[in-house]
């Protein structure tokens, strides 16, 4: 696929005042200067009036951008043709490329070259498409950190240290007679410890990237009529749910997207939790069970003119850190309870307590998905593949036999490898020759 020459829209789809088409491959210089009558100087933007390459017919006066190899985005050959964005010169400009042999891109074929051709590693790919996909500021500041390589740098560097643990072992497996310090396999193990401690501790991070990536789940359970929708629509700002003072009219979740402080949350209203023998409200009831199982944040909803039920006071016996809300607080004061937290009084009517509400959702949203200072994990993939890392390196730890170490090392490197995109053998043999000076 890397000897095809690909274009691809790169500007929003419809009418506009700008349609930039981008190309990418070996016959791109080619293909412009068959379209613009000479190839433009490297990296600065000519006016060109693009022809038909058959007849000569002229389809547009555009800005073309030539990027010769290596230094674009893909690696290889790129060029931008910024046309004026009407739907008839786009048509025939894609029309004319096709013409000239080059077929249109795939999903993130861009990108995905720009990795082939170490470009970029594949957490840096995965920052563009969040990058994208950002909706908030600080889910923007997370990709942008990660685009500028943060993430690989750090497991760059776990692979560095890792490839000398392995380097070390294989060193005192096949070189046991030559003269090496005695203790080389020791010094392994313990560089191998430590670096499962710091892959440990990189793990034990809460999930905050992953929930700053994807979105806070947030919860709102309670008896029926405790003003669960009522709540909904005053936090979405909204009408989002059905409000009726006919108990058990939310049946299925109803969900909203907010952003707190930069964080994205999706909040859900649930069904109102009460034993029923209606077959669809109990599916309902087990569906906000499952949700509360699944979500990041329960807020335990009552109304303030009737004390909580049984069931939202087990809410938070069971799920440390819910809030609790009391709803309806303009036609009473919230009872006292003794409850541990504080109860957030609220009325979606005259909007008393919800800047308050707000407020503590906002603290909560920081606390679990906050940027830190060290570079988060962002995927499940990546979280799958350093658990693989650190389970790899205990094993070779406790390793009865050297070789089997040696293995479990070997196992552990590939696995750290594939978050990067990036393993390599020949590094390990470079580390042998190169610290032990074998073979001269």
């Amino acid at each position: 696929m890397l000897t095809d020459t690909i274009f691809a829209r790169a500007s929003g789809a419809g009418q506009a005042a700008v349609a930039v088409l981008r190309l990418s491959g070996p016959g791109t210089a080619g293909v412009v200067a068959r379209l613009a009558g000479r190839l433009p100087a490297a990296r600065r933007a000519s006016l060109r009036r693009l022809r038909d390459p058959d007849d000569g017919e002229v389809l547009d006066e555009a800005l073309v951008l030539w990027f010769p190899g290596p230094a674009s985005y893909t690696g290889e050959d790129a060029a931008e043709l910024h046309l004026h964005g009407g739907s008839a010169v786009v048509a025939a400009v894609t029309d004319a490329l096709g013409r000239l042999g080059c077929r249109p891109a795939e999903p993130g074929e861009f990108t995905r070259r720009a990795f082939l051709h170490g470009r970029m590693d594949l957490t840096q790919a995965e920052a563009i498409a969040d990058l994208i996909a950002a909706e908030t500021a600080t889910q923007r500041r997370q990709a942008l950190r990660q685009a500028d390589g943060a993430l690989g740098r750090l497991y760059g560097g776990w692979t560095e240290r890792l490839t000398r643990i392995l380097a070390q072992q294989e060193a005192a497996i096949e070189f046991e007679m030559d003269d090496l310090p005695t203790d080389v396999a020791d010094r392994a193990r313990e560089a191998a410890a430590t670096l499962a401690r710091e892959i440990g501790a990189h793990l034990d991070d809460g999930r905050r990237g992953e929930r700053l990536r994807e979105g806070l789940s947030i919860a709102i359970l309670g008896a029926p009529n405790a003003g669960k929708s009522s709540l909904l629509n005053a936090l979405a700002g909204r009408d989002a749910a059905i409000v009726s003072p006919i108990a058990g009219t939310t049946r299925d979740i109803v969900e909203c997207r907010l952003e707190l402080n930069g964080v994205p949350a999706v909040i859900a209203d649930t069904a109102g939790l009460r034993a029923s023998t209606d077959a669809i409200e109990q599916e309902g009831v087990r569906r906000a069970m499952r949700r509360a199982e699944e979500a990041d944040l329960i807020l335990a909803a009552f109304a303030a003119d009737r004390p909580p039920d049984a069931e939202t006071l087990a809410l938070l016996r069971d799920a440390p850190g819910a809030i609790l809300v009391a709803t309806k607080c303009d036609l009473a004061p919230p009872p006292a309870l003794d409850t541990p937290g504080t109860v957030i009084a609220t009325s979606a009517r005259t909007g008393e307590g919800l800047k308050a509400l707000r407020s503590a959702l906002a603290r909560e949203a920081a606390r679990h998905a906050g940027l830190g200072d060290a570079p988060a994990l962002t995927r499940s993939r990546h979280r799958a593949a350093l658990a693989e890392t650190l389970e790899q390196l205990r094993l070779a730890q406790g390793a009865p036999l050297p070789e089997l170490a040696a293995e479990g090392y070997r196992a552990a490197l590939l696995a750290l490898g594939r978050i990067t995109g990036r393993v390599e053998v020949e590094s390990i043999l470079d580390s042998i020759f190169r610290d032990f000076c074998i073979g001269k």
